[in-house]
């Protein structure tokens, strides 16, 4: 029994560690140039921008992140769609420039997701807690939103 309960403890270390390194933000980054060279690459690319913006000090906006990478369906739609980025929000470096911008979308919480165009405009912000199932993200909604803003539904006509 004692031999369980230390495989647990030790198990429960490595994943708070794990999440405590996951930094898919970063402060220091000028969030401008960051999404300029989005904005750049998706243009040449002929998809959208995902912008995810939060920080590392919300766990809600990490474990997005880690989905994101570790979800294979999410991940196809995002990488075959959009230049996905993250853009940072914290008490440390707000990004104002960034955040005007963006729209101002921290008025809906984080993360939230703001879809640019290939010209860089705001197109579609996304209020997060609507993605959410229980204590992660569904993956129902996710693909839903990410497939109703990519650049093919946006500009074909139905």
């Amino acid at each position: 029994m004692k031999k369980i309960i230390l495989v647990l403890v030790a198990l429960l270390a490595l994943q708070v560690s794990a999440y405590a390194q996951r930094k898919p933000y970063d402060e220091n980054i000028n969030a401008m140039e960051q999404i300029d060279n989005a904005v750049k690459k998706a243009a040449a690319e002929g998809k959208y921008v995902l912008c995810q913006v939060g920080g590392n000090w919300c766990p809600w906006c990490v474990r997005f992140a880690e989905y994101a990478d570790t979800n294979a369906a999410v991940r196809k739609i995002i990488d075959e769609n959009f230049v996905y980025i993250h853009v940072n929000w914290s008490k440390a470096n707000k990004n104002p420039e960034a955040m005007k911008r963006l729209a101002n979308p921290a008025r809906f919480g984080f993360p939230v997701f703001v879809i640019l165009d290939r010209e860089g405009r705001p197109i579609h912000i996304q209020n997060s807690a609507y993605l959410e199932e229980g204590k992660g993200y569904s993956e129902k909604k996710v693909s839903e939103f990410l497939l109703n803003w990519t650049e093919k539904a946006v500009t074909t006509l139905k």
